[in-house]
């Protein structure tokens, strides 16, 4: 950038000049500057723009410097160096720690030397003198001594050194250049050259023998081993498929089928009795069925979709070029990727059935700790209750002894009032005499006050009345107005009602016409919206069929996975699961064979032909559990039959 310094300091000059403080705004003027630098570097339009603004806004501080300078040297300079004295003395001051000697130097070089000269001379001369007064005047001592005027000195040898410079440079200028004098060259002779000697005779090189190339098969997998990988996974398909066939099939002898008449019979059992229950009367009745109807779409919607598909069409044809092109396909790739997230599905749905189970176990257990904990709870009831019985008999004992007391108390409370109702009496009299006073000195007081503002009242009515007297007397006053006339201001723009009327009639068509451009144009840009909106529509319609067909063929895929192989693990959770069901079942039964009231055993003997009835109503709750089960985990089979009794 140091070579080209001295053409953007000429750059900086030219928009200086441009710019008129009075009636330019800053932002909007270095806005127009910066489009207009459009085509130069980032790092030089930057310089440009710091360079204008820092004058501008130190335009107080420069003029400082610069009026004074022409006060004195006004009549070899010309006004329209102004801009590049200021910019010069810009640099000097502000920017010279930034831009360096040699970069400062290049600039004052490109520019008239012999005006830099002059005032370089008299800005460093009097730095230290008038010009730091005039500063001071402006800014604060210690910040101009501290920011500007030690910089500059720092830099005064250096600008010794650079005026010595230009000096030698003006002087040379001003020398008259001689033309060189042409000396005499000396040719050589024309003398026979000697043979060059013969080049000598290359030896042979003996040749080797080709080698073989490296076979092919060197690079690449064996046959044989992309065999066995397909018979491992034709092997391996097999077994899955035979493991999902004996889990559909196992147990079968143990649920012999029955007649359709017997079906339809139990069926409708189950539903009497399901249509009795009503511990499921808290769950929701299902999600509603949903409407294939369309959703209704804004423009902004309309537009940011059709954008989203027409960007998707692109990415097509660019996937497609470059297959055209030979890019590779990865296809092979995104089946692998599909394999793998198949087998990590297959094992989160384990791993879901795990906790699943491992879930019901908790709840098994929990139940059977809340029937123990019940159990204790009542004992510590049965205790709690004998305590506050005994309790509650001390309590009342000593109740029975405050209220004994307490009649004591209010008999003495009665006799001593007896004695003070006569002290009350006597203050009650005294009272009475005190208000009688202070009334009879209100009235007179209120009296007083009543005059007074009547005799006020009085004096202000006449005065209103005399001001009536004033204002009901004649007035005229003479007005003669001519529409066609002015009102003779001596103004410039000054004219008479008609001629304003005619003036705002004309406005008004104007204006009329105007605003009947204006809708038609709205009209016209609202129809081609409305056609862009339709076309959009069309190729979102085109798209989401293509997309649902897409969605139905991932269905069918889906639909079509095979079943979730179980492991080991869950398998233990099921059986552990249904063994704490057992033990759950015996504590219930233990439960209720213990020794009951009279009163219940009357009750049991009149429902004793009903004994069947919980034995079915627990079949049906473990059938609907198992019900739930398969909803919940439809590739676990269930085993819950075996462990039936």
């Amino acid at each position: 950038m140091a070579s080209g310094c001295g053409s953007l300091a000429k750059e900086a000059i030219v928009l200086l000049d441009k710019f008129s403080a009075g009636r330019q705004c800053l932002d909007d003027f270095m806005e127009d500057a910066s489009r207009d630098l459009q085509i130069m570097d980032a790092l030089q339009k930057k310089f440009i723009l710091d360079v204008v603004s820092g004058c501008i806004e130190h335009k107080k501080l420069l003029d400082v410097v610069i009026n004074v300078f022409y006060g004195q040297n006004g009549r070899c300079l010309s006004r329209g160096d102004r801009s590049q004295f200021v910019i010069i003395c810009y640099l000097a001051t502000f920017s010279l720690d930034d831009l360096g000697l040699q970069r400062f130097s290049h600039i004052v070089k490109s520019l008239d030397v012999q005006k830099m000269h002059t005032f370089l001379t008299f800005f460093f001369t009097n730095l230290t003198t008038w010009i730091q007064e005039e500063w001071n005047s402006i800014y604060d001592a210690a910040y101009v001594e501290e920011r500007w005027i030690y910089p500059l000195l720092r830099w005064r040898p250096e600008m010794d050194i650079l005026l010595d410079q230009l000096v030698v440079k003006i002087s040379h200028g001003n020398q008259v250049k001689k033309s060189p004098i042409k000396t005499t060259e000396p040719q050589e002779f024309s003398l026979t050259k000697p043979k060059p000697p013969p080049l000598p005779v290359p030896e042979l090189i003996p040749q080797q023998e080709k080698s073989k190339p490296v076979p092919k098969s060197t690079y690449k997998a064996p046959k044989e081993m992309q065999v066995i990988k397909e018979i491992k996974q034709k092997n391996h398909q097999q077994t899955v498929e035979l493991l999902y066939e004996a889990n559909m099939k196992q147990l079968r002898c143990a649920n012999p089928h029955k007649s359709e008449h017997t079906q339809r019979v139990m069926s409708q059992i189950k539903k009497d009795l399901d249509s009795k229950l009503k511990f499921n009367s808290f769950h929701s009745s299902g999600v509603p069925p949903s409407s294939n109807k369309p959703s209704k779409l804004n423009n902004a919607a309309i537009l940011r979709q059709g954008a989203l598909f027409d960007r998707q069409v692109e990415e097509e044809l660019q996937r497609m070029e470059r297959l055209v092109e030979g890019a590779r396909e990865p296809s092979s790739f995104l089946q692998a990727q599909k394999e793998m997230r198949e087998k990590d599905l297959q094992e989160e749905l384990a791993m879901i059935e795990r906790r699943r189970l491992e879930g019901r176990i908790s709840y098994e257990e929990a139940a059977m700790a809340r029937t123990r904990l019940m159990e204790r709870n009542q004992k510590t009831a049965q205790l709690k209750k004998e305590e506050t019985a005994q309790l509650m008999r001390r309590y009342a004992e000593k109740r029975l002894q405050e209220e004994k007391e307490m009649r004591d108390l209010v008999q003495q409370v009665a006799e001593g009032h007896k004695n003070s109702k006569t002290a009350k009496e006597k203050l009650q009299k005294f009272k009475r005499s005190i208000v009688k006073e202070v009334a009879e000195q209100r009235r007179e007081l209120l009296h007083q006050a009543l005059e007074e503002a009547q005799a006020e009242l009085c004096r202000k009515f006449e005065v209103i009345r005399e001001i009536h007297a004033i204002e009901s007397l004649p007035h005229f006053r003479v007005r003669n107005f001519d529409n066609t006339e002015s009102a003779g201001h001596e103004l410039m723009g000054e004219m008479s009602l008609v001629e304003m009327k005619e003036r705002l009639g004309l406005l008004r068509e104007v204006q009329q016409t105007e605003q009947q451009e204006r809708r038609e144009h709205i009209l016209e840009e609202k129809l081609n919206k409305k056609q862009l909106l339709l076309d959009k529509l069309d190729t979102i319609n085109l798209h989401t069929r293509a997309l649902a067909q897409a969605a139905a063929v991932r269905k069918e895929e889906r639909k079509a996975r095979p079943a979730m192989i179980q492991d080991e693990t869950v398998l233990a959770l099921q059986k552990k699961l249904e063994e704490k069901k057992l033990e759950r079942q015996r504590l219930k039964q233990t439960k209720s064979k213990k020794p009951q009231t009279s009163e219940q055993a009357a009750a049991q003997t009149g429902t004793h032909n009903k004994k069947s009835l919980p034995v079915k109503s627990w079949e049906e709750l473990e059938l609907s559990l198992e019900r739930h089960l398969q909803k919940d985990a439809p590739y676990v089979v269930p085993q819950t039959k075996t462990f039936k009794t």
